[in-house]
């Protein structure tokens, strides 16, 4: 008996807000004068990265019923993402990050209104049944109500076939409470799902620097199947077959123009790939490929971006 495919690629989920970038490099927020309003939210950059392959995807997010939430929606649903599972919440204002300009880890303050509010009736069965990926982000887990809605969804994902994946950027001033993030965290991996890291990640998540060596056992004790953990100019580690295999993928020299949301091409990269049967070692070039194209430019990536380019 052959399976009908998935009319999703990728059911993604978390936050859809709106990004305020500051206009200008500079060290902090503390020197930053003035910004540029962008659509952003790490589940709606992967989806509409991922559309931007030729992947059909849908967004799962919250914003305010106001005229940002309205500029969210249609930026999003301009990048190729089906947005019918987009609400806006009659009480709560739309979210909003203030991000400063830079060429590392950039400082930012997020004020979370809307995007925790999403409602497991956004994330019904028949819907989880549609799609070929279920992912979130930490972001997106760190409050509730969305933390049980999305942990939940992501269970019943599982259950009906779906490959769940996380990008696990944990940050401590949007989740403070660590224990309960390492708890929520273990809940999600164990449905085998594909976790992406970064060193900056795991050095917030420990409260310190880490060997790769602990942290690869960790996250594939608490039942991660694949782990992609990303170096910056070190290029990139997989773990998979729960540890018994694993591929390093060096980095390369890229002049960068701009570091906001290279993270969410490379993992939009590395799940297309992941979804066209290449091994793991070939989706992380892949990756790097997406991301170096978002590392060089100002803004999103390019409206349509043929795979053959970067496979």
């Amino acid at each position: 008996m052959t399976t009908l495919p998935r009319p999703y690629a990728l059911l993604s989920v978390g936050e859809l807000l709106a990004d305020f970038i500051g206009h200008h490099v500079s060290t902090s927020l503390l020197d930053t004068q003035d910004f540029r309003r962008y659509q952003g939210g790490s589940p709606a950059n992967m989806a509409a990265n991922m559309a931007r392959l030729g992947n059909k995807v849908a967004l799962v997010a919250c914003v305010g019923n106001d005229n940002i939430g309205r500029y969210l929606t249609r930026e999003v649903t301009e990048a190729g993402v089906d947005t019918q599972y987009v609400v806006a919440d009659p009480f709560e204002p739309s979210s909003i990050v203030v991000v400063s300009r830079t060429a590392g880890t950039p400082d930012f303050v997020a004020y979370r209104m809307a995007d925790r509010c999403i409602q497991p009736t956004q994330l019904p069965d028949s819907l989880l049944a549609q799609a070929d990926i279920f992912h979130t982000t930490c972001f997106a887990l760190s409050r509730q109500p969305a933390q049980d809605a999305i942990v939940d969804a992501a269970k019943r994902a599982h259950a009906a076939g779906c490959q769940v994946s996380i990008d696990a950027n944990y940050a401590p001033s949007i989740w403070p409470d660590r224990d309960q993030a390492w708890r929520i965290l273990a809940d999600y991996f164990k449905t085998g799902a594909l976790v992406k890291v970064s060193e900056d990640d795991v050095t917030r998540l420990y409260g310190g620097p880490q060997s790769t060596e602990t942290v690869l056992a960790d996250f594939h004790r608490m039942g991660a199947s694949l782990i992609c953990l990303t170096l910056g100019a070190d290029g990139s580690l997989v773990s998979y077959d729960q540890g018994a295999k694993q591929a390093r993928v060096p980095g390369r020299k890229v002049d960068v123009v701009d570091a906001t949301g290279a993270g969410d091409a490379y993992w939009a990269g590395f799940l297309t790939a992941y979804l066209d049967g290449y091994a793991p070692a070939n989706c992380a070039h892949v990756g790097a490929a997406l991301a170096k194209m978002k590392l060089t430019r100002q803004g999103p990536l390019p409206e349509h971006i043929n795979r053959e380019d970067i496979y």
